[in-house]
Protein backbone atom coordinates (compact mmCIF):
# COMPACT_ATOMS: atom_id res chain seq x y z
CA UNK A 1 0.00 0.00 0.00
CA UNK A 2 1.39 3.52 -1.30
CA UNK A 3 0.36 6.36 0.23
CA UNK A 4 1.38 10.02 -0.75
CA UNK A 5 0.75 12.91 1.22
CA UNK A 6 1.78 16.40 -0.59
CA UNK A 7 0.49 20.44 0.63
CA UNK A 8 -0.18 21.56 -2.62
CA UNK A 9 -0.21 25.23 -2.10
CA UNK A 10 -3.39 25.18 -4.23
CA UNK A 11 -4.93 22.28 -6.04
CA UNK A 12 -5.45 24.13 -9.52
CA UNK A 13 -2.37 25.67 -9.32
CA UNK A 14 -0.60 22.62 -8.57
CA UNK A 15 -2.53 20.62 -11.49
CA UNK A 16 -0.89 23.62 -13.92
CA UNK A 17 2.53 22.83 -12.83
CA UNK A 18 1.69 19.27 -14.11
CA UNK A 19 0.84 17.75 -10.38
CA UNK A 20 -1.47 14.94 -12.73
CA UNK A 21 0.98 13.83 -15.12
CA UNK A 22 3.28 13.60 -12.11
CA UNK A 23 0.73 11.60 -9.95
CA UNK A 24 0.13 8.74 -12.57
CA UNK A 25 3.87 8.21 -12.91
CA UNK A 26 3.87 7.72 -8.77
CA UNK A 27 0.67 5.78 -8.93
CA UNK A 28 -0.17 5.75 -5.13
CA UNK A 29 -2.71 3.42 -3.82
CA UNK A 30 -4.23 6.82 -1.58
CA UNK A 31 -3.15 10.32 -1.77
CA UNK A 32 -3.63 12.59 1.00
CA UNK A 33 -3.65 16.77 0.17
CA UNK A 34 -3.70 19.50 2.28
CA UNK A 35 -4.07 23.22 1.36
CA UNK A 36 -6.43 22.42 -1.58
CA UNK A 37 -7.77 26.07 -1.71
CA UNK A 38 -10.99 25.59 -3.81
CA UNK A 39 -14.59 23.82 -3.52
CA UNK A 40 -15.06 20.46 -5.09
CA UNK A 41 -17.29 22.34 -7.50
CA UNK A 42 -14.95 24.71 -8.63
CA UNK A 43 -12.45 21.15 -9.71
CA UNK A 44 -13.12 18.96 -12.96
CA UNK A 45 -13.29 15.97 -10.91
CA UNK A 46 -13.29 13.66 -14.55
CA UNK A 47 -9.30 14.82 -14.16
CA UNK A 48 -8.51 12.81 -11.10
CA UNK A 49 -10.69 9.84 -12.50
CA UNK A 50 -8.57 9.93 -15.54
CA UNK A 51 -5.98 9.44 -13.41
CA UNK A 52 -6.77 6.26 -11.31
CA UNK A 53 -8.26 8.17 -8.47
CA UNK A 54 -12.05 7.49 -8.98
CA UNK A 55 -12.64 8.22 -5.48
CA UNK A 56 -12.22 11.54 -4.29
CA UNK A 57 -13.45 13.22 -1.00
CA UNK A 58 -12.91 16.69 -0.51
CA UNK A 59 -13.14 19.03 2.48
CA UNK A 60 -12.67 22.59 2.15
CA UNK A 61 -12.86 25.09 4.48
CA UNK A 62 -15.32 27.49 4.59
CA UNK A 63 -13.62 30.96 3.80
CA UNK A 64 -13.10 30.52 -0.27
CA UNK A 65 -9.35 29.92 -1.65
CA UNK A 66 -8.36 29.18 1.90
CA UNK A 67 -6.91 25.39 3.64
CA UNK A 68 -9.14 22.29 2.70
CA UNK A 69 -7.71 19.13 3.21
CA UNK A 70 -8.64 15.58 0.91
CA UNK A 71 -8.06 12.24 0.16
CA UNK A 72 -7.71 10.80 -3.50
CA UNK A 73 -7.86 7.13 -3.87
CA UNK A 74 -7.78 4.21 -6.64
CA UNK A 75 -10.24 1.85 -4.21
CA UNK A 76 -13.17 2.85 -2.47
CA UNK A 77 -12.65 3.07 1.30
CA UNK A 78 -15.13 1.68 3.99
CA UNK A 79 -15.91 4.69 5.57
CA UNK A 80 -14.79 8.84 5.22
CA UNK A 81 -15.28 10.78 7.86
CA UNK A 82 -15.20 14.82 7.40
CA UNK A 83 -13.77 17.26 10.30
CA UNK A 84 -13.44 16.26 13.62
CA UNK A 85 -16.55 17.40 14.98
CA UNK A 86 -14.89 20.12 16.57
CA UNK A 87 -16.45 23.60 14.83
CA UNK A 88 -13.51 25.77 14.78
CA UNK A 89 -11.46 23.48 13.14
CA UNK A 90 -14.23 22.10 11.00
CA UNK A 91 -14.63 25.84 9.54
CA UNK A 92 -10.91 25.85 8.39
CA UNK A 93 -11.34 22.35 6.36
CA UNK A 94 -8.17 20.78 8.35
CA UNK A 95 -9.00 16.93 8.56
CA UNK A 96 -10.54 13.89 6.27
CA UNK A 97 -10.30 10.50 7.24
CA UNK A 98 -10.57 7.39 5.38
CA UNK A 99 -10.76 3.78 6.40
CA UNK A 100 -9.46 1.17 4.49
CA UNK A 101 -9.91 -2.14 6.24
CA UNK A 102 -8.14 -2.22 9.65
CA UNK A 103 -5.92 0.85 8.20
CA UNK A 104 -7.63 4.50 9.16
CA UNK A 105 -5.85 7.51 6.96
CA UNK A 106 -5.91 11.00 7.81
CA UNK A 107 -5.29 14.09 5.72
CA UNK A 108 -4.63 17.23 8.20
CA UNK A 109 -3.53 20.76 7.84
CA UNK A 110 -2.30 22.27 10.92
CA UNK A 111 -2.69 25.78 11.27
CA UNK A 112 0.38 27.94 10.81
CA UNK A 113 1.47 30.64 13.54
CA UNK A 114 1.72 33.59 11.60
CA UNK A 115 1.12 36.26 14.59
CA UNK A 116 -0.01 36.51 18.07
CA UNK A 117 -3.41 35.52 17.24
CA UNK A 118 -2.68 32.86 14.82
CA UNK A 119 -0.16 31.15 17.51
CA UNK A 120 -2.72 30.92 20.12
CA UNK A 121 -5.39 29.52 17.51
CA UNK A 122 -2.37 26.90 16.84
CA UNK A 123 -2.07 25.65 20.69
CA UNK A 124 -5.03 25.59 20.87
CA UNK A 125 -5.77 23.19 18.15
CA UNK A 126 -2.49 21.54 18.26
CA UNK A 127 -4.45 20.26 22.30
CA UNK A 128 -7.51 19.80 21.09
CA UNK A 129 -6.23 17.64 17.92
CA UNK A 130 -4.57 15.43 19.89
CA UNK A 131 -7.38 14.85 22.91
CA UNK A 132 -9.42 14.16 19.61
CA UNK A 133 -7.11 11.46 17.83
CA UNK A 134 -6.45 10.18 22.05
CA UNK A 135 -10.21 9.20 21.58
CA UNK A 136 -10.03 8.15 17.97
CA UNK A 137 -7.22 5.35 18.53
CA UNK A 138 -9.64 3.55 20.98
CA UNK A 139 -12.11 2.87 18.22
CA UNK A 140 -9.09 3.25 15.19
CA UNK A 141 -5.78 2.09 16.75
CA UNK A 142 -4.00 1.39 13.14
CA UNK A 143 -4.02 5.35 12.29
CA UNK A 144 -1.96 7.01 10.12
CA UNK A 145 -1.78 10.76 10.66
CA UNK A 146 -0.29 12.50 6.97
CA UNK A 147 -0.03 16.14 6.23
CA UNK A 148 1.36 19.31 6.70
CA UNK A 149 1.55 19.46 10.84
CA UNK A 150 3.35 23.73 10.32
CA UNK A 151 6.14 22.26 13.27
CA UNK A 152 9.90 20.75 12.80
CA UNK A 153 10.23 18.26 15.58
CA UNK A 154 14.29 18.26 16.03
CA UNK A 155 17.12 20.81 14.72
CA UNK A 156 18.12 18.39 12.12
CA UNK A 157 14.83 19.09 10.69
CA UNK A 158 15.16 22.84 9.90
CA UNK A 159 18.06 24.88 8.36
CA UNK A 160 19.14 27.18 10.87
CA UNK A 161 17.88 25.50 14.55
CA UNK A 162 19.64 28.80 16.46
CA UNK A 163 18.50 31.61 14.10
CA UNK A 164 14.88 30.29 13.91
CA UNK A 165 14.66 29.00 17.40
CA UNK A 166 11.87 31.63 18.25
CA UNK A 167 10.05 31.69 15.37
CA UNK A 168 6.67 29.64 15.14
CA UNK A 169 7.34 26.08 13.46
CA UNK A 170 10.22 25.53 16.14
CA UNK A 171 9.04 26.94 19.51
CA UNK A 172 9.65 24.66 22.47
CA UNK A 173 5.92 24.81 22.98
CA UNK A 174 5.69 23.01 19.29
CA UNK A 175 8.78 21.36 19.67
CA UNK A 176 7.60 19.68 22.69
CA UNK A 177 3.99 18.88 21.30
CA UNK A 178 4.94 16.84 18.53
CA UNK A 179 7.63 14.65 20.71
CA UNK A 180 4.81 13.96 22.82
CA UNK A 181 2.52 13.16 20.00
CA UNK A 182 4.98 10.46 18.73
CA UNK A 183 5.65 8.97 22.26
CA UNK A 184 1.59 8.83 22.84
CA UNK A 185 1.82 5.88 20.17
CA UNK A 186 3.07 6.89 16.94
CA UNK A 187 6.35 6.59 14.82
CA UNK A 188 8.28 9.32 12.42
CA UNK A 189 8.06 6.92 9.86
CA UNK A 190 10.81 9.22 7.99
CA UNK A 191 13.02 8.95 11.14
CA UNK A 192 12.63 5.11 10.94
CA UNK A 193 14.85 5.06 7.78
CA UNK A 194 16.82 7.90 7.73
CA UNK A 195 18.25 9.62 10.67
CA UNK A 196 20.41 12.77 8.61
CA UNK A 197 19.64 16.19 8.54
CA UNK A 198 19.25 18.54 5.88
CA UNK A 199 15.99 16.62 4.24
CA UNK A 200 13.46 19.30 4.26
CA UNK A 201 9.79 19.60 3.00
CA UNK A 202 8.88 23.16 2.54
CA UNK A 203 11.18 25.92 1.47
CA UNK A 204 10.35 29.72 1.43
CA UNK A 205 9.82 31.45 -1.94
CA UNK A 206 12.12 34.22 -1.09
CA UNK A 207 15.75 34.43 -0.84
CA UNK A 208 15.94 30.97 -4.00
CA UNK A 209 15.67 29.13 -0.67
CA UNK A 210 14.70 25.71 -2.42
CA UNK A 211 17.78 26.06 -4.59
CA UNK A 212 20.04 26.60 -1.68
CA UNK A 213 18.13 23.67 0.11
CA UNK A 214 17.32 26.18 2.84
CA UNK A 215 14.23 25.05 4.47
CA UNK A 216 12.62 23.05 7.07
CA UNK A 217 10.63 19.79 7.79
CA UNK A 218 6.71 20.46 8.01
CA UNK A 219 5.31 17.49 6.77
CA UNK A 220 5.66 14.22 8.35
CA UNK A 221 3.81 10.65 8.04
CA UNK A 222 3.24 9.90 11.41
CA UNK A 223 2.23 5.51 11.52
CA UNK A 224 0.33 4.25 14.80
CA UNK A 225 3.10 1.84 16.67
CA UNK A 226 0.53 -1.47 16.04
CA UNK A 227 1.55 -0.69 12.21
CA UNK A 228 5.25 0.08 12.66
CA UNK A 229 5.88 -3.57 12.04
CA UNK A 230 4.68 -2.74 7.97
CA UNK A 231 6.49 -0.16 7.59
CA UNK A 232 8.72 -1.00 4.22
CA UNK A 233 9.53 2.73 3.17
CA UNK A 234 9.49 6.65 4.00
CA UNK A 235 10.99 9.68 1.43
CA UNK A 236 10.61 12.61 0.57
CA UNK A 237 10.06 12.83 -2.80
CA UNK A 238 12.01 16.49 -3.15
CA UNK A 239 12.15 16.18 -6.79
CA UNK A 240 8.29 16.99 -7.19
CA UNK A 241 7.92 20.61 -7.57
CA UNK A 242 4.25 21.93 -8.20
CA UNK A 243 4.30 23.45 -4.86
CA UNK A 244 6.30 25.19 -2.14
CA UNK A 245 6.30 21.63 -0.32
CA UNK A 246 6.87 18.55 -1.60
CA UNK A 247 5.08 15.13 -1.10
CA UNK A 248 5.66 12.07 1.16
CA UNK A 249 5.79 9.16 0.63
CA UNK A 250 5.28 6.12 2.46
CA UNK A 251 4.39 2.17 1.84
CA UNK A 252 3.16 -0.41 4.13
CA UNK A 253 2.71 -4.16 3.95
CA UNK A 254 -0.66 -4.82 3.14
Amino acid sequence: MKIISYNVNGIRAAIRKGFLDWLVAVSPDVVCLQEIKANEEQLDLSLFEKAGYKYNYWYSAQKKGYSGVAILSKTKPDAVVFGTGIEYMDFEGRNIRADFGEVSIMSMYLPSGTNIERLEHKLMYMADFRQYVDGLKKTNPNLIVLGDYNICHEARDIHNPVGLKNVSGFLPVEREWIGDFIDSGFVDSFREFNSEPDNYTWWSYRANARNNNKGWRLDYAMVASTLKERLLRSVILSEAKHSDHCPILIELDS
